[in-house]
């Protein structure tokens, strides 16, 4: 095989012009002495000389080495074709000035070496290297391929009519991405996701199945959050009342090793239990067990589906430089971005591919919104004419050949012609789907890198959690969550806020359109809206406030956030209470049609989703954020059609 030569091409194109070879290192070695005592004497340092020349010469070779494997990489690239997705950045030239340089700093650095080395001061020195799980999970899983063709043929045996996810946050919004790209597959179940604690929600949801031909996923990571604990707690009761002895038949558990859901899983006597990876935060488990087992479950390919995503592991890989390495490229691009006060990272996608949206703000949100920094991911906002954007943007395209929106397209060469970075992701089908859930793992990775946090922990994800859990025991010892008092209230409404905000917002006394024009007029340039509603995840109440979300940034010009709860908790809520404080919240409550009782605890669904409301807005006074409250008492689509004309009123 080839010898490595320690000699850069330039040496090597030197001696081909006018080099001799032969065996210099050994004459006059007495010389050579006299000269090494004169140079000590005259004060000069040869051991730091050699080292400095040492560092330069090894960065020499690094360069050479990067340049090489740059060539190589472009070689798989163009071999690969149509078979790797696409990406093109496209940036005004300041901003794109500032990205060349992150990647350069990259390379001479070898960051992304060191990053699947495991180093954490890469990132801010912490253990991040205990969360890194995730790079090598496509080559695990695969080794598994098998184990999961034979789960989804038993499901297809078994002939259940529908899988549930009982899940919430990371174990959650990657299943649903998939049931919504990929839909019911011949032979197979039906995927749904239920990831709300709203009473009217879990019995929507109960009503749209058939208990005795169901299949359901529990899936908790830690195995000690309340929501999946709650749903297993409801289902199995149900499915014993219809199955008796053999309602653990219709369970499998995903959950890590060790964990209380596993302890539970086997007292229950679920089918299986499949296994997490602790070095895996949940918003990275899409491509491990979280993921596979609803896809398994759903009959899509699980083999293939790791086949596809392996392409974009390798081209993301440590010997594929910054220059050429997609996921580098990304993060970097955001991370510049989010430095030069772009930070709102706004996911527009081809219809079929939708749903993947909502995957990746949890994804950024919960990664990179802490410590006061981080990036403002916004799903779901349509697309519009430049004039109604600020300068705090920056786009992330997912396009889908074949199956593109010509509005979509033009709206985004618009905004290309106004300056606004964008980051164009071509996929040549549906099926490659699997390869944007790890370009975005990587860019995220690297984007929490160059803002400079560790994007592996939750810590104000984990305040709420603590504060719910805490308001919902203390309500099932007494009897109720405490009483409050309303700043406002008529026959329909009631405002609540903290000490704090009620101060800043006088007028929400007078009324809900008084505060919500007060609340509304807080938005300066760079802030964004956050709604947050506490209420059934439908057409009809996201429709609502859509409309009125549009109708907010059309005219203020500002980001705009429509998030459900309590499944934003577990994601986006991070950035919310973490993140920079550019936020102006407006939390939506409402009085369920009805309770629905939890078997083995003495209060209901409706107890616990209050409690998650209060938690959440606690944190959030806590944390100073601009936030008010909205409890809507009646009927429901009234209330939301009020709130949403209100808003509409505030900004006209």
């Amino acid at each position: 095989g080839p010898t490595p030569s320690p000699m850069p091409p330039a040496t090597m194109d030197a001696f081909r012009d006018h080099g001799v070879v032969r065996a210099t290192i050994e004459e006059d070695v007495p010389g050579a002495e006299a000269v090494m005592a004169k140079l000590a004497r005259s004060g000069i340092d040869i051991e730091a000389v050699a080292e400095q020349l040492v560092k330069e010469g090894v960065q020499l070779f690094i360069d050479a080495a990067d340049n090489l494997l740059g060539a190589v990489a472009g070689k798989r690239t163009a071999l690969l074709g149509h078979r790797l997705d696409g990406q093109s950045l496209v940036m005004d030239d300041t901003l794109a000035a500032e990205a060349k340089k992150t990647v350069e700093s990259w390379r001479a650095s070898g960051s992304i070496r060191r990053l699947w080395a495991g180093d954490a001061s890469v990132w801010s020195g912490h253990d991040e290297a205990n969360w890194l799980g995730w790079l090598h999970i496509v080559e695990e899983e695969l080794e598994k391929a098998a184990d999961y063709a034979a789960f989804s043929d038993w499901v297809k045996a078994e002939g259940f009519t529908d899988v549930v996810v009982l899940g919430m946050g990371g174990s959650s919004l990657g299943p649903e991405v998939l049931s919504l790209t990929y839909g019911q597959r011949e032979g197979f179940p039906k995927l749904q996701i239920l990831d709300s604690t709203h009473p009217d929600q879990v019995r929507a949801l109960e009503a749209s199945i058939d208990l005795a031909k169901t299949l359901f996923i529990v899936a908790s990571k830690s195995g000690s959050t309340l929501e999946p604990n709650v749903f297993r707690d409801y289902f199995l009761a149900r499915a014993k009342d219809v199955l008796g002895d053999r309602a653990g038949d219709h369970f499998v558990a995903v959950t890590d090793p060790g964990s209380d859901m596993e302890r539970a899983a086997k007292a229950d006597g679920f089918k299986r239990i499949f296994y997490g990876v602790k070095q895996i935060g949940g918003r990275y488990s899409v491509l491990s067990a979280f993921g596979l087992v609803p896809a398994a479950a759903m009959g899509l390919d699980v083999k293939a589906l790791l086949e596809t995503a392996r392409i974009m592991v390798r081209s993301c890989g440590p010997a594929v430089p910054p220059a050429q390495n997609p996921g580098v490229l990304l993060g970097t691009a955001m991370g510049a971005a989010a430095l030069a006060g772009r930070d709102k990272v706004t996911i527009v996608a081809s219809p079929a591919i939708a749903s993947f949206g909502a995957w990746a703000e949890q994804l950024i949100a919960e990664s990179t919104g802490k410590q006061g920094k981080g990036l403002v991911p916004v799903d779901g906002e349509p697309v519009g004419v430049p004039a109604v954007y600020g300068h705090d943007r920056f786009f992330i395209y997912l396009r889908l050949d074949g199956n593109a929106e010509a509005a979509q397209d033009e709206a985004l060469r618009a905004l290309e012609r106004d300056g606004h970075p964008i980051a164009r992701i071509t996929l040549d089908s549906v099926e490659q789907l699997p390869q944007e859930f790890y370009r975005l793992e990587m860019a995220t990775a690297v984007a929490g890198a160059v803002i400079g946090i560790n994007p592996f922990d939750q810590p104000d994800v984990e305040a709420s959690k603590v504060e719910t859990k805490k308001l919902f025991a203390e309500a099932e010892a007494s009897g109720a969550l405490p009483a409050e008092t309303p700043l406002f209230s008529d026959d329909a409404i009631a405002l609540y806020a903290d000490p704090q905000n009620a101060d800043g917002l006088k007028q929400a006394t007078d009324g809900l359109e008084p505060a919500l024009k007060a609340q509304i007029a807080r938005l300066k340039d760079g802030d964004y809206l956050g709604l947050l509603a506490y209420v059934p995840r439908n057409a009809e109440a996201a429709g609502i406030l859509q409309e009125a979300r549009i109708a907010v940034r059309d005219t203020r010009k500002v980001a705009t956030c429509l998030e459900f709860g309590p499944r934003f908790l577990h994601s986006t809520g991070q950035a919310y209470k973490g993140g920079p404080d550019t936020g102006v919240f407006l939390q939506i409550t409402a009085d369920p049609s009805q309770d629905l009782p939890i078997p083995g605890r003495s209060l209901g669904f409706a107890t616990v989703v209050a409690a998650q409301a209060r938690g959440d807005f606690a944190v959030l006074a806590e944390r100073g954020r601009r936030a008010l409250r909205v409890h809507i008492k009646g009927d429901l689509e009234a209330g939301l059609k009020r709130i949403a004309a209100a808003l509409k009123a505030a900004v006209a």
